[in-house]
């Protein structure tokens, strides 16, 4: 804060200082025409000691500030009752807390496989279903898909508007897969990026995990995942390996079978009253692209953990429900044959 000596004289004027009337002495050789006096303030008795010696100060300070005079510990703490009086925030306190909460918990989850992409595995055992699935809930009559061939995805993005502004910072996928040590079970794998310039070696590390017989399954990814991954493919110059791909969405067979039974068919709706799963502490994904937006900009790491959880349920969600599309449509099937026989 940078304050003249007139703009010292108005202040102390306003504030009812009676010493303010007469204008200090100009340092220059040749006097200054003496200023006429005004008339003090009506509550020029009741002002505070403690306010009249702030106003001497700082002029003191700016008369001595060409030579150098270096502050004096009452004057910094008069300074911040100068502050207060005039209703002067001081910045310089606010930056510590905000330089705090950046360096508080930057820690993010799984391995740093490449720079700024982070790969978390994680496994949950169960059993593989050991047939083929049937596809009918799906409209597909005469179409199975053999378990281990399903890829279960969601991604995680800056924005729900699509377009060439929106990226995936989070790609998610779970498959049936058979651990040398720990046995049968769902597998999940997501990918992180932690700074923009590693979204081409992101894309890169998916593209390895897929193979031509791959069967995405997603709760609407064919409307907006799978497009948005296409577009951020053809912007980082690299093969679009989703394309070529089979793709069973299931939002679409979930609609036709519960839309009116519950208020919607959102995936936390359907898994809440179809599947009876409970989330505990999840953060909504509406708030995922300012969390990583966050960290993005040197804040914490909290929520960004929180979005991989989310993430994770996510696919493993993906999992249950196609496997009670599944059998919902085999009770029908059957039901309607017994019917007929």
């Amino acid at each position: 804060m940078s304050l003249s000596l007139d703009k010292l004289r108005l202040l102390r004027r306003q504030a009812g200082d009676a010493k303010a009337v007469a204008p200090a002495p100009a340092p220059a050789a040749v006097p200054a025409p003496p200023e006429p006096a005004l008339p003090g303030a009506a509550n020029d008795a009741r002002q505070p000691a403690a306010a009249r010696s702030v106003f001497a100060w700082v002029e003191q300070e700016i008369r001595h500030k060409a030579t150098g005079v270096a502050m004096a510990p009452r004057a910094v703490a008069d300074a911040s009752s100068l502050r207060r009086l005039l209703g002067v925030r001081d910045r310089s306190s606010d930056a510590a807390p905000a330089s705090r909460a950046r360096a508080l918990d930057r820690h993010l989850p799984g391995n740093e496989i490449a720079p700024g992409l982070h790969l978390i595995e994680s496994f949950v055992p169960q059993d593989i279903p050991s047939v083929p699935l049937s596809l009918a809930f799906a409209k597909r009559e005469t179409e199975h898909v053999s378990p281990r061939d399903l890829m279960f995805f969601d991604t995680e993005t800056t924005g729900l508007a699509g377009g060439t502004g929106t990226r995936a910072f989070m790609i998610g996928a779970a498959d049936w897969h058979v651990d040398p040590t720990r046995g049968a079970g769902l597998r999940i794998r997501q990918l992180m990026i932690s700074t923009m310039a590693a979204e081409a070696e992101m894309l890169r590390t998916f593209t390895g995990w897929l193979a031509p017989g791959t069967v995405f399954s997603s709760y609407n990814g064919r409307s907006y995942d799978a497009p948005l991954l296409k577009t951020r493919y053809r912007l980082a110059r690299q093969g679009d390996p989703i394309t070529p791909l089979d793709h069973v969405d299931l939002l679409y067979p979930t609609r036709r079978r519960y839309r009116g039974v519950w208020e919607n068919c959102r995936l936390a709706t359907i898994e809440r009253q179809l599947l009876k799963i409970v989330r505990e502490d999840d953060l909504p994904g509406s708030e995922a692209p300012s969390a990583w937006l966050r960290y993005l900009r040197g804040g914490d790491a909290v929520n960004l953990r929180r979005v991989a959880e989310h993430n994770h349920q996510d696919v493993v969600t993906l999992a249950l429900l196609m496997q009670r599309l599944v059998h919902e449509e085999a009770q029908d099937r059957q039901t309607l044959a017994l019917a007929g026989g």
